[in-house]
């Protein structure tokens, strides 16, 4: 089975919490402060790697989680980092945000990694919360929670020539006689299921040559197999245009290659414009060569190969063209894209909603951060929590939401009475 596309849950791991503790031995009973700070929660990071060539592997295993930090301990020790995940994907893989669609890396080059989703930052210990007016802190700060994110991961082969044309025009068979590849022959159409790979070596020289699954007319649109992989050919820097030149299964050669070139310029623009080779397959079933002859004369000054590929005619003249134009043409180069990065929540933003039991909650960026400085049961905390509240404004935004003395206000999952 090939899977090329697939979504998958990423989640980073928690911070580890602060730790609340005073040092105290004999002589010292009051050493003071000691708390360390928790360890910092696991990244998500993807990982190129060359031995893959799908997303098989994601098809069922859906869900990766970075590990939680450790919690910090008394005598300014830290806790322990979580463990970062590490998803290994093909080369050619683009990650995308599912919500949003934009591009979180390619992984393009062999062995690149990219941190995707950074794991929650940890709390500090008490012993970073004393000043010279609070000698004894009696709280310490929790760790930040991790992400969660559905994204999509979409592999786009990166191949030097990429084959194209109608199904059993004779691209698989091509592959095998030009590279060391054995993908699946027989005699009738979407034999080929998933793009096929091959190393193609001429002069010394190995590029890469991948064999796309048949387009068909409607292809770009949705129709048949081709428009799960013409997203394949995009990456390639030379197109092998293949045609059935015997016309036995009744079909135009001609007709076929302008219903090929529409469905690559409905896909994409840029893609209709990358340098192409007509490859004429077939010709010892053409015996008089008058559909090769009236083939060239439609096409003009187009280039046109006559190769049979069960026969091994013409193979050398196609692999000198195709070295050829591929010493002129660039390399292949990542998608260019401005990297989008998931908010850790930062800045001072919150909401405030009225429920339909007379409820006013409190919500956003400020309230998650202002959570993690927050001991419930400790008054210092909670004082803190209090001048927070007023200093930034979310008593005087709760005034206007028409909140009244005796109503009640939810924040942090606790529940007060307001007090104007």
């Amino acid at each position: 089975m090939f899977i090329d596309k697939t979504t998958i849950t990423i989640i980073s791991g928690k911070g580890g919490n602060g730790c609340t503790s005073f040092k105290s031995f004999k002589g010292k009973p009051n050493g003071g402060p000691d708390g360390g700070d928790g360890g910092r929660g696991g990244n998500v990071i993807f990982k190129a790697d060359d031995s893959m060539n799908n997303l098989i592997n994601y098809k069922f295993n859906k869900h990766f989680r970075g590990g939680p930090g450790t919690h910090g301990t008394s005598n300014f020790c830290f806790g322990k980092s979580g463990t970062d995940v590490i998803i290994p994907v093909p080369c050619g893989t683009i990650v995308r945000d599912k919500e949003t669609g934009n591009v979180l890396a390619d992984m393009f080059y062999k062995g690149q990694t990219e941190t995707v989703l950074l794991g929650g930052r940890p709390g500090k210990g008490n012993s970073k919360f004393k000043t010279s007016t609070r000698k004894a802190p009696m709280f310490s700060q929790m760790g930040e929670k991790g992400l969660d994110k559905l994204v999509v991961m979409e592999l786009k082969t990166i191949a030097d020539l990429g084959f194209c044309g109608f199904p059993n025009v004779g691209k698989s068979t091509l592959l095998s006689v030009l590279t060391k590849a054995t993908p699946k022959i027989a005699n009738y159409h979407f034999t080929t299921l998933h793009p096929n790979l091959g190393m193609f070596t001429y002069n010394h020289e190995s590029f890469l040559l991948a064999d796309i699954p048949g387009l068909i007319e409607g292809a770009s649109d949705g129709l048949g197999l081709g428009h799960d992989f013409l997203r394949h050919v995009e990456r390639t820097r030379l197109l092998v245009h293949v045609v059935d030149i015997s016309k036995e299964e009744g079909r135009d050669p001609y007709d076929d290659y302008l219903k090929i070139r529409k469905e690559l310029t409905d896909f994409s623009e840029d893609l209709a414009k990358r340098p192409e080779i007509i490859v004429a397959n077939k010709t010892d079933s053409d015996y008089d060569g008058s559909h090769l002859k009236e083939f060239k004369e439609k096409l003009g000054d187009k280039l046109v190969i006559p190769v049979s590929a069960v026969l091994h005619q013409g193979l050398d003249e196609l692999s000198k063209i195709m070295y050829e134009e591929l010493k002129k043409l660039d390399k292949i180069e990542p998608i260019e894209f401005e990297k989008f990065e998931y908010s850790r929540g930062e800045g001072d933003e919150f909401e405030i909603t009225k429920g339909d039991d007379d409820v006013f909650e409190v919500f956003g960026p400020f309230i998650d951060n202002l959570s993690r400085n927050v001991v419930v049961d400790n008054l210092q905390s909670m004082a803190y929590m209090q001048r927070s509240l007023k200093i930034f404004g979310v008593i005087k935004e709760l005034r206007k939401a028409g909140a009244k003395d005796g109503d009640t206000i939810r924040i942090l999952d606790i529940e007060f009475d307001f007090v104007d």
